[in-house]
């Protein structure tokens, strides 16, 4: 089983340079996000290039069904 690293607010800022530490540090990446999914985007395909897989999931962290969708996906 691979390591996955879900890393909330990742689209930007610190949340973005910990996803791609993630992925340096061999773990697959989930990347969420709010709003801005073509920043995620660029974060996923960062991640990938340390041949890891990422992907990046919408989701508003405050309703916890939206929550229990995104770890489905993880």
């Amino acid at each position: 089983m691979s390591k996955i690293a879900l890393i909330t607010g990742a689209s930007r800022g610190i949340g973005a340079a910990t996803a791609e530490l993630a992925a340096k540090s061999g773990y697959d990446v989930a990347v969420n996000y709010a709003k801005d999914g073509d920043a995620a985007a660029q974060i996923v395909d960062r991640c990938r290039t340390n041949g890891h897989r990422a992907v990046a999931l919408q989701c508003d962290i405050a309703d916890p069904d939206a929550v229990e969708d995104m770890f489905a996906a993880c």
